[in-house]
């Protein structure tokens, strides 16, 4: 268990930098895993609907392989293979379920992010300095990876400053709430997706309304609309990823042109048209491609572009398995939501922004099959999950332990009568 623990933080820890290493150690903690399987608890765990739902969506991708008759096999394996990390968060909430270690997990991941941060800010500072890719202020992957994983760090972090402030830790409360203010302000000064910006205002509001009274959520709310006015006439960069927007647009509907935010309404168009034609069961694992190609036959402009990912989750689901799967990615996203919006602990918080950053930045990409956006929705809900589920055996061996402390009792004394 020790040995599955340190494969899951080095999952972690890689995660920000390498897609291959997060393979490795994910085959290797499946392998740490084995000997100690037992299929009873298994069986047990997959009863839970949390559980049993992101398996319910992996297994639809594989028989929807089968009714993408018309579709290249190649096509419909790569269909497979973006869906089929969710099967690892039941496992990993059994693992720490048993294990309890997931606060390590989260720690090896804000690190990991944290020194990504620093070189980001270092290649702002001075561009001379910058490495990796062409992307200022991006040193590793893409700044839409990047965007994500620096949001979830930065309210991650600020949960973990209200946790630290109820354990009477002063110090350790001031250096969260600046490294999730440094987090932020790289985002909004340095390099973001407008994915992000979309998720910060809804995270914001949702720390606010879950750890503050309705006094201080004013008094909050009010501090953040006049923090995000100054963030808007103090970035450059802020302002020209907001209002390039309209101007992509606008090239779009008079040009067809390729722009980031047409080929986006483009994607979105021709996927609800692919959906209406076949709306039950939809087109088959691995359609996608194949559907975008017939329909950009003699086409210019946007319209000949052909992708495999429509950039939204939703419609990326709709596209190949129809309503069938739109309800089960909806019933898997409402259950992992539930789970975590009770107990006001700092895992069941990551595991909150984790499932509701995902929510929200589906809409415009397809990140719960991305590689690292879907692992950090993967990581989340299952050790946040799993540290749940540790509390509630808790707390029920303490109600048995107590029942059975009060039978004995009672049992002595009706014997001494």
């Amino acid at each position: 268990m020790r040995a599955s623990d340190v494969a899951i933080i080095l999952l972690a820890l890689s995660l920000p930098w390498s897609t291959s290493l997060v393979s490795i150690f994910a085959v290797i903690w499946l392998f740490t895993l084995l000997p100690s399987v037992v299929w009873a608890d298994f069986r047990e765990t997959l009863v839970r609907p949390a559980c049993f739902l992101p398996i319910l969506l992996v297994v639809l991708a594989i028989v929807g392989t089968m009714w993408a008759t018309d579709i290249p096999w190649l096509e419909r394996f790569r269909g497979i293979n973006p869906a089929t990390k969710l099967i690892a968060i039941p496992i990993l909430m059994r693992h720490f379920e048993k294990s309890g270690r997931a606060l390590w997990v989260a720690i090896a991941f804000l690190v990991s992010c944290t020194t990504v941060m620093l070189l980001s800010w270092v290649m702002f500072v001075d561009p001379r300095l910058a490495f990796g890719t062409d992307s200022l202020g991006v040193p590793v992957k893409n700044y839409i990876v990047q965007g994500q994983e620096f949001t979830l760090c930065a309210f991650g972090a600020l949960g973990g400053a209200v946790y630290a402030r109820s354990l009477g830790r002063t110090t350790l409360t001031m250096v969260l709430v600046t490294l999730g203010a440094v987090f932020i302000a790289n985002l909004v000064f340095v390099a973001s997706s407008r994915t992000a910006f979309v998720c910060i205002p809804v995270l914001f509001v949702l720390f606010a309304v879950r750890y503050f009274t309705y006094r201080y959520l004013v008094i909050l709310l009010l501090g953040a609309i006049l923090a995000g006015l100054l963030a808007w006439f103090t970035s450059p960069y802020l302002r020209l990823r907001t209002q390039v927007v309209v101007s992509e647009y606008q090239a779009y509907r008079d040009s067809n042109a390729a722009t980031s935010a047409g080929m986006r309404l483009e994607f979105w168009r021709k996927s609800l048209k692919f959906f209406a034609e076949a709306p039950l069961v939809g087109h088959g694992t691995g359609s996608t491609r194949t559907l975008f190609e017939r329909d950009a036959a003699g086409k210019t402009g946007v319209s000949a572009e052909v992708i495999r990912n429509p950039h939204n989750q939703t419609l990326n689901v709709a596209v190949q398995w129809g309503s069938v799967g739109i309800i089960i990615l909806f019933a898997m996203w409402v259950v992992h939501w539930r789970l975590f919006v009770g107990p006001k602990t700092l895992m069941t918080w990551i595991g909150l922004v984790g499932v509701s950053e995902n929510i929200v930045s589906s809409l415009f990409n397809s990140h719960l099959f991305d590689f690292a956006e879907g692992w950090m929705y993967v990581l989340t809900v299952g050790i946040g999950g799993g540290m749940m589920l540790r509390a509630g055996a808790r707390r029920a061996g303490g109600q048995v332990a107590n029942e059975a402390s009060i039978a004995r009792t009672v049992a002595a004394q009706r014997a001494t009568c």
